[in-house]
């Protein structure tokens, strides 16, 4: 029997979260280096699952199927194509990232305040949050996936209930109740997401007589399985919606600036780049591959959704005056690219989407983690309270534009390529929609361009004039990110010759073709 690295991926974090939680009350040092030595490890699984992931092999791989409960038709089957096999490594890789740069953010308050929860605490669920994103990413069983896809909120919940950002205007009083509210919120919208969900899962295994992907799949492939159309539609709503508000795409977002704007920079990173990923991935694993012809049914009411994320988005992170919101604001925009590419339906679209996924994780952490050691520093997430910054902190002000311009897609950097590949894709087929969505480029550069000009440069202000550079620690957190921005910005072919046969595969689930080129190139 082989290794099951599947298993032991997502194992690893949770054996983590439970060893970092047992640290006693008094360790709070030891569980934090703890906490970082199972991520690194996890990092390094990961890494031999890209290793051993052979691109131009079976469409899953490392496979792995065991009976759950084996009298409902439940089994636990993981397997990853090249899709899967990206956003794993993304998650593996920025976990270090967030537990480095939060390495301070759960210690106990000067005061002595017993509003903390135990620093252990903090660092056992991000733990446990990636365990069960990689997880989410390996199933192919549609049950076992749903188990996971909602058992993360739980860890999240805590994460911004408990953990939340200290840099508040009015106090710790009103700080934590905004961080109970930001936090319930966040769990309502997704539950009732996942209820919805849920009825569709029973109704797929009532119409499909189990809950394995690959075989219903290939059941739809050969006939044997034929859903009448209006069950397919519904079946496709009821997850489509459950994605869409984990994604979040208007007008399902509102939960997502509450929920960063409250938590810890950390935290803010492991929502956006980390969890949301999970409801742009299942779009492309499960609507598009379960129900090929409902997705296309769908396709234009999804599109002039995408559109208004675009637009909506960025109009109303021109006008935030909070450094934490307005990022969120982006990523909602951000996040409307993604699901545009998918739905698109071409080659172009689908590629770029998802190396969207992986390129938006990158740069959104690298602009967040260095915002929260900004917002550290000052104690304040307002904009109008910065001013001058490049003067005393040259380094910090530097990586806070590069992680800026990779947010606006600078040629150059990472996510440039993604973008272009996405808008390429749906001008092929939908014209209109890719013309207005790249007016989203345009909001883009002028809402990152003046967030710089506002913080960053000007006269010094004196509650910013003793403010100390990027520290060791923190650019240990910040350089490695600026690193792959750059590198995948000018060379994106090892991300891409991973991703393009996975979607091919998704292409061939809804029987869709590139539409031709009216001129032909010359030869």
């Amino acid at each position: 029997m082989s290794f099951p690295l599947l298993t032991a991926t997502a194992a690893l974090p949770a054996l983590g979260a439970v060893a970092t939680a047992a640290v006693p009350a008094a360790r709070r040092t030891a569980a934090k280096w703890l906490a970082l030595l199972f991520s690194l490890a996890t990092l390094a699984l990961a890494i031999g699952v890209l290793v051993r992931f052979d691109p131009d092999g079976d469409r899953y791989q490392l496979t792995e199927s065991h009976w759950w409960i084996k009298e409902f038709g439940v089994r636990y089957e993981l397997g990853v194509d090249g899709i899967g096999v990206a956003l794993i490594a993304l998650t593996a890789l920025l976990i270090p990232f967030i537990v480095l740069a939060g390495w301070h953010d759960a210690d106990p308050l000067e005061t002595g305040s017993k509003r903390w929860r135990p620093t252990q605490g903090f660092f056992a669920l991000i733990l446990a949050v990636e365990a069960m994103v990689i997880l989410s990413f390996e199933a192919t069983d549609v049950f076992l996936f749903y188990i996971f896809f909602e058992a993360m909120l739980i860890p999240m919940y805590f994460l911004i209930g408990g953990f939340g950002d200290r840099a508040h205007e009015h106090g710790e009083e009103v700080a934590s109740t905004q961080r109970s509210y930001a936090a319930v919120k966040f769990l309502l919208y997704n539950l009732v997401g996942g209820l919805i969900m849920l009825a569709a899962v029973i109704g797929l295994y009532v119409v499909a007589g189990n809950f394995s992907l690959p075989e219903i799949a290939e059941a739809r492939a050969n006939g044997t399985l034929d859903m009448a159309t209006s069950t397919e539609r519904w079946l496709f709503l009821g997850f489509f919606f459950a994605f869409a508000v984990k994604a979040p795409l208007w007008p399902l977002h509102t939960w997502l600036p509450n929920a960063m704007g409250e938590a810890t920079a950390p935290v803010a990173v492991l929502i956006t780049a980390v969890v949301d990923k999970v409801g742009t991935f299942a779009m492309l694993r499960f609507c598009l591959g379960l129900f090929p012809e409902a997705s296309k049914w769908a396709t234009p009411a999804i599109l002039v959704l995408a559109l208004i994320s675009i637009i909506y988005g960025a109009l109303l992170a021109v006008g935030q005056r909070d450094i934490k919101r307005l990022v969120a604001y982006a990523s909602i925009s951000h996040f409307g690219f993604i699901i545009m590419g998918i739905f698109a339906m071409t080659t172009q679209g689908q590629s770029g989407a998802t190396l969207y996924m992986v390129n938006h994780g990158i740069s959104t952490a690298a602009l967040m983690l260095v915002a929260g050691f900004l917002i550290s520093r000052r104690g304040s997430r307002l904009i109008a309270d910065y001013g001058g910054v490049q003067k005393v902190a040259p380094v910090l002000a530097g990586t806070f534009l590069i992680g800026g311009l990779a947010t606006l897609s600078l040629p150059g950097l990472a996510p440039f390529v993604s973008e272009f590949l996405v808008l390429v894709g749906t001008f092929a087929e939908y014209p209109v929609v890719g013309i207005i969505a790249t007016f989203g480029i345009v909001l883009a550069a002028l809402y990152t361009l003046v967030l710089y000009q506002r913080t960053m440069t000007g006269p010094v202000k004196t509650e910013v004039a003793s403010m100390p550079d990027l520290r060791l620690r923190e650019l240990a957190v910040v350089a490695p990110l600026v690193v792959l921005l750059i590198f995948l910005g000018v060379y994106p072919k090892p991300l891409t010759d991973i991703v393009n046969p996975a979607v091919e595969h998704t292409m061939s689930d809804v029987q869709k073709k590139d539409p031709q080129p009216e001129v032909e190139a010359a030869k």
